[in-house]
Parts: structure tokens; sequence; C-alpha cells
């Protein structure tokens, strides 16, 4: 098979480089690599030159119109038999593009995801961030499992579609967010079949900060009902569970400020603030024992105590929000 690479870029030229490095070690080949400048104040057109020696590249330039539409442009200059997209910020391990092939030759998938992991080089916070992304203690543990929940839908960080899938569903109708699981509810739909190839991994240094990985899942939130008015058979109990930690969450604030405040003149207030106190407590300690074992780092498990709060109560208040004002106020 021959791979054709389609990387958008905007305003990232430290990350596409470490993404070209990587991709010069692959010990499976012929590919291509097609990067596609989104618009970007800062070009990495210096950095994709610098390649020219090590791999077959191509770089273009176009208007900002969002990732979706990036990739859509490099389609239609990629000459593979599957076009596999990369977001900027990962690092791809030596022996990607095999297992990707040994995937589909096993499998038979016209469309495929996998999975992602921390490099050991990632700062702390991005170690705790890739955890909180990946652990069965918030909702990142359905993405990129072998043990998913329903019907699994590749991410664009990580995915591949055959030539055949673009020129049936002609690519990303939406821009940004939630983009890809549009694409791959439609791709389902015609009758492609989409997959995981659990070992096809690769590292996603994701956001480097709390506060660009708050603003991140607040889009993932919103982006699971925009899904949900393109295909409301998609929305699934466990996409409203941080929905309901940040109004259960909520509600325990409220009770405890209450409780404090009356001096416990409510006799049952006191058992309730401490059951659900206790609850909240034993959810945070097991989640930091996961963390620890999972990572075996005390500090990064303490991060990803910070990172999953932040996930959840993130996406939460997105799907709420976007809730009430495309569902109930039907804007």
């Amino acid at each position: 098979m021959f791979f054709s690479i389609v990387i958008p870029v905007y305003n990232r030229p430290q990350e596409i480089d470490e993404l070209l490095e990587s991709l010069t070690q692959q010990e499976y080949s012929p590919f291509e690599v097609i990067v596609v400048e989104d618009g970007s104040s800062k070009p990495a057109k210096h950095v994709v030159e610098s390649y020219r020696d090590r791999l077959d590249i191509r770089y273009y330039e176009k208007k900002n119109e969002g990732q979706g539409f990036a990739r859509n442009f490099g389609f239609t200059h990629a000459k593979g038999d599957y076009f596999i997209v990369f977001d900027s910020d990962i690092i791809v391990p030596e022996d990607y593009l095999q297992q990707v092939a040994i995937g589909i030759q096993r499998d038979g998938w016209d469309a495929f995801g996998g999975p992602d992991a921390a490099h050991p080089s990632f700062t702390d916070i991005q170690k705790a961030i890739s955890y909180s992304m990946t652990s069965p203690f918030t909702t990142g543990g359905i993405r990129g499992n072998k043990q998913h929940v329903g019907k699994f839908h590749p991410r664009s960080f990580n995915m591949g579609i055959s030539k055949k899938v673009y020129e049936q569903t002609r690519g990303f109708k939406l821009a940004r967010r939630s983009e890809d699981i549009e694409f791959s509810i439609r791709m389902m739909q015609q009758g492609f079949r989409v997959g995981l190839i659990p070992e096809a991994f690769v590292y996603h240094k994701r956001r480097a900060t709390f506060k660009q990985f708050f603003k991140q899942t607040y889009g993932f939130g919103k982006g699971r009902i925009d899904i949900y008015k393109l295909f409301p058979q998609e929305l699934k109990l466990v996409h409203a569970l941080p929905a309901v930690f940040v109004l259960g969450l909520s509600g325990l604030i409220l009770l405890n400020l209450v409780n404090w405040g009356s001096m416990s003149e409510i006799p049952v207030l006191p058992i309730i603030c401490s059951i659900g106190n206790i609850v909240l407590l034993i959810y945070t300690f097991l989640l930091f024992l996961h963390a620890w074992f999972s990572t075996k780092s005390i500090r990064v498990a303490g991060l990803g105590i910070v990172a999953a709060y932040t996930q959840l109560i993130a996406y939460g208040l997105g799907f709420i929000s976007n809730y009430m004002e495309r569902v109930v106020w039907k804007k």
C-alpha cells in the first residue's frame, strides 16, 4: 500500500518539525507527506523545506477555513491508496505505518483510527492530560480503546481513510469541532468498514496548559450536541455523564454551603452532605491511584486529578451550554 499523510498546520512550526522528524524514522515505505498551511501567521514553510531531502513531501498554503477543509484540500492532492490524517502536535512511532498496513490487511478496514499515548519527552502536564483523555475514570476511556462504548469513531489526530472512501464521501463536511465524528458516522452510513487498529498508536501532545485544555474540552462538549442535531441516534448516556458530574458537583457544593450556614438545623442535610463528600473523595482517591499506577509518577498522578476534573467540568459545561442553546432555546 502507498500512503498519503495529510497534515493541516496552523501557527505551529515547531510542532510540525518534531512530527516530520519522526516520519523520517518510519520502517515502512513508500509514503508521501502533504502539509497544508491553513492561513497561518507563523508559517512552517521553512521547516517543511528542510525535509525535502529526507521525505517525499509537498507544501501548500491556503486561506484559513479550519482543519476539516484543510484536510480536504490535502486529499485533492494525495496519490495514495490510503490517506492518513495527523494533527501537527503528534510524534509517530517508527513502526506506525507497518502496524497500519498489517491492521488493514488483517481486518479489511476502509477507514480506521488509532489510540494515543504520552511520549517520555512530554511535560508532566501533557502526560497528565494524556492520562485524563485515556482514563476509564473519565470520558476519555472510550477513546481509542478496544472496549469502547458503542461504535468506534476515528479521531482526526490519528485517522486513515481509503481513496475510495474519499471519492464517495468527498471528505469532511464540517470545518472544525467534531468534524471527525460527523465524518466517521457518514462513512458508516454509506456502508464502509470503519474500525480501530489498536497497535497503530501515536504520541499526542494535546495541550500544554490546563487553561488550553479547558478550552479544548469545552469545545468537545459543545460539539457533541452539534453531532446530536445532525444524528440524534448517536447521543448516548455516556456522552451526558460529564454534564451529570457538573450538576452533581455543583449541587454538592451548594448543599455543603447550606449545611455549614444552617449549623445542621436541617437534620437530614449533614447525612446527605457526608455521603456526597465521601463518594467524591473515593472517586478522587481511586483516580489518583489509577493515575499513579498508569504513569508511575506521583506528580503526574496529582496533576492527573486536576486534568480529569478540568476535562469533566469543561466538557460538561460545553454540553449543557450548547444543549440549552440549540435544543431548549432552539437557536
